[in-house]
């Protein structure tokens, strides 16, 4: 079991340490193209990575506290997974709707491309590891966690879409139309983990 822990707290840390270095890359090649897509991207991998530090905090008291005190942290941790869920879907709802009706048309951005194409390989592979020790391991906030992972894989493929029609065919409205499908993602499972920490 001390295995499976290390091996969690191995995943968040390589969570947190990808996530900045996304975000980093993604604000700057964000800012260049006007992209808020982009942007939002690499606020989104910030969001990931106070998700992983609370785990990696969580993880950490194991056996350090009593049974009852480490339920009680779990649900603690539970609690800040599902709220960065809400934090994430309003920014998305916010920016989709302002760059739709504001019509906000970003610049083609062949390194935004990259890094979400990088990211589409990279988080859903983590998202199973992350799942399948929190199952092993009975860590509800490990798995919850795993969920925002996913997230991200999937706001890789918003992101993906949105930058591929805008460089290759000028279609600038892919972009915050499927950001706009993504809330819904996020809003279900922020809603899913909030009511898991409460019981």
């Amino acid at each position: 079991m001390e295995k499976l822990y290390r091996k969690a707290l191995r995943l968040e840390y390589f969570t947190v340490s990808y996530n900045i270095l996304e975000a980093v890359a993604s604000i700057i090649f964000g800012k260049i193209a006007n992209s808020i897509a982009l942007v939002g991207f690499g606020l989104d991998s910030i969001v990931e990575s106070l998700s992983g530090f609370v785990l990696i905090w969580r993880l950490r008291k194991h056996k350090k506290i009593s049974k009852k005190e480490e339920e009680r942290v779990e649900k603690r941790a539970m609690k800040f997974v599902a709220l960065t869920f809400f934090i994430l879907g309003l920014y998305v709802l916010f920016h989709s709707i302002k760059k739709l009706i504001l019509k906000e048309i970003p610049d083609p951005s062949l390194p935004g491309i990259i890094i979400a194409a990088v990211s589409i390989v990279v988080m859903p592979a983590l998202t199973m590891q992350k799942y399948k020790t929190g199952v092993q391991i009975k860590s509800k906030a490990l798995i919850a966690d795993s969920k925002e992972t996913l997230a991200c894989a999937f706001l890789s493929i918003a992101l993906l879409i949105g930058l591929g029609l805008n460089y290759l065919i000028g279609f600038w409205q892919a972009d915050p139309i499927v950001g706009l499908i993504i809330v819904v993602f996020l809003f279900k499972e922020g809603i899913g983990g909030w009511k898991e920490s409460r019981g």
